[in-house]
């Protein structure tokens, strides 16, 4: 049996459907400098956002045995898609921490309204799950949310279209509806959606008003891992058996050469090779 210290030094899993759990994997180097991480992009069968909850989870559960399988102590689900459909399904068939995104933004979300007032913009699976209203109502059962389906972000993501008339025209359909439901507070549903982020603060500040808080999905689960590690005695924290910094593995199903292209401007010209696996 590993001992605390050994489990603690194992690395953290991180999948998602495609790149957009690189914004989740950013936070983590940031936050948690010290971490390994092992990331899986399921690139050959992007986007999850436009399937069906039953062949999410069966997505899921492969991606979750993959990174089981390289002896990860936890695994973070960086899709809001499959937080909002598997991650009870996750915990049930592995005794590791399953870790999802959709409740710590919810949180963020109620701690940051004033009015009560949130909108959320993600994809067609999130938002046709309900995750994020029950998420939110448990916390704050006056509020309203206003959920959006905004299909066409992810792919703007994939293929780094992140700034310019493009990307802000289709927010302005997408956001234009929500001008007089007085919103203070946009959580970002999809952790593709940062990296749009640039163009999103200034659609929404035009459109919903230069108080309106923005929430990032991937900042929040982020705090929520460094939270539950250290609460279970996982954090690898700063130590004389620490690396000066974690090592990140980067894996995906497809296309590893256009995913690294974009990986490289996102997280740094160092980040070693990108892997394509198939399971």
């Amino acid at each position: 049996m590993s001992t605390p210290a050994e489990l603690a030094r194992r690395p953290l899993g991180v999948f998602d459907s495609g790149l957009g759990g690189l914004t989740v994997v950013r936070a983590l180097r940031k936050h948690l400098p010290f971490e390994d991480i092992v990331y899986l992009g399921d690139t050959a069968r992007v986007p999850y956002g436009t399937k069906g909850a039953d062949t999410v989870i069966r997505y899921a559960e492969a991606c979750t045995a993959f990174l089981v399988a390289r002896n990860v102590k936890a695994v973070v689900i960086a899709c809001n898609t499959v937080s909002a459909v598997a991650p009870d399904t996750l915990r049930a068939k592995y005794t590791l921490p399953v870790l999802s995104v959709i409740e710590p933004g919810a949180a963020a979300a109620v701690a940051a309204t004033r009015t009560g007032r949130i909108a959320v913009l993600a994809t067609a699976g999130t938002v046709a799950s309900g995750a994020y209203p029950r998420a939110i109502k448990a916390l704050l059962p006056s509020a309203e949310v206003y959920a959006r389906s905004a299909p066409l972000l992810v792919p703007l993501a994939e293929e780094g279209w992140v700034d310019g008339q493009v990307p802000e025209l289709v927010l302005r359909s997408y956001l234009s509806d929500l001008r007089d439901t007085e919103v203070d507070t946009l959580i970002l549903g999809c952790t593709h959606y940062p990296l749009l982020r640039r163009v999103i603060d200034s659609v929404a500040q035009d459109l919903l008003g230069m108080h309106v808080r923005v929430i990032d999905s991937a900042e929040t689960v982020t705090l929520d891992v460094a939270k539950r590690l250290r609460a279970q005695g996982l954090l690898h924290d700063a130590g004389p058996l620490a690396p000066r910094v974690g090592s990140t593995e980067l894996n995906v199903t497809d296309m590893p050469a256009s995913f690294a292209r974009v990986a490289g401007r996102f997280l740094g010209s160092d980040l070693g090779e990108v892997h394509q696996v198939d399971f």
